[in-house]
């Protein structure tokens, strides 16, 4: 008879012990679920990156042929590329990549016959205010509310009248004097 019971006991466990290993791997599937989609909801920080100058339409429109080197770098910056083999040549390159923006780029190449400028080509540029526009990426305030209150409006931030009395007629309590000078931080 001793057998018996745990013979019943063995029968009960191991389904017990199946429905249990189910049950737990159920949840581990739904957890991992919940997981994967919540990393796929999470974007990693992305470092903008910025290269060259940028070189508006304002600064192309004021380059003039016969310019020496000095007055094209005083109007457009230091060139990204100066290359040896290319004396006569400056390249302004721009790129900047920002999370959430397309990526953005620009050329400009100088060309010049021995210390003047000769010639300039490359993309349109924008003007500064384009510029700024598109890599402003804050977002941009709605209606802007009226700054100046009517009388009815500063009224209700009016002191009470007991305060009122306590300072006086004007209605503003008259604050101690400041000294002439303060005294020293450190001692000598």
């Amino acid at each position: 008879m001793l057998g018996t019971p745990r013979r019943q006991l063995g029968r009960l466990v191991l389904p017990a012990a199946a429905l249990l290993a189910g049950v737990v791997l159920a949840g581990c599937s739904s957890t991992s679920d919940r997981m994967r989609n919540a990393l796929h909801a999470i974007t990693p920080y992305k470092v903008e990156v910025v290269q060259g100058n940028v070189v508006t339409k304002e600064q192309v429109q004021a380059l003039r042929n016969g310019m020496t080197r000095q007055q094209v770098r005083e109007v457009l910056g230091t060139p990204l590329l100066a290359d040896i083999f290319h004396a006569n040549r400056w390249d302004y390159v721009f790129t900047i990549q920002r999370q959430g923006v397309e990526a953005q780029q620009r050329r400009l190449t100088v060309f010049f016959e021995g210390d003047t400028l000769a010639r300039f080509e490359g993309d349109e540029m924008p003007a500064e205010e384009e510029f700024v526009a598109t890599i402003d990426t804050r977002k941009k305030p709605g209606k802007v509310p009226p700054l100046e209150a009517s009388e009815d409006q500063l009224k209700k931030y009016d002191a009470p009248a007991d305060a009122k009395a306590a300072g006086g007629a004007s209605g503003t309590n008259a604050a101690a004097p400041l000294p002439p000078s303060y005294p020293p931080l450190e001692s000598r």
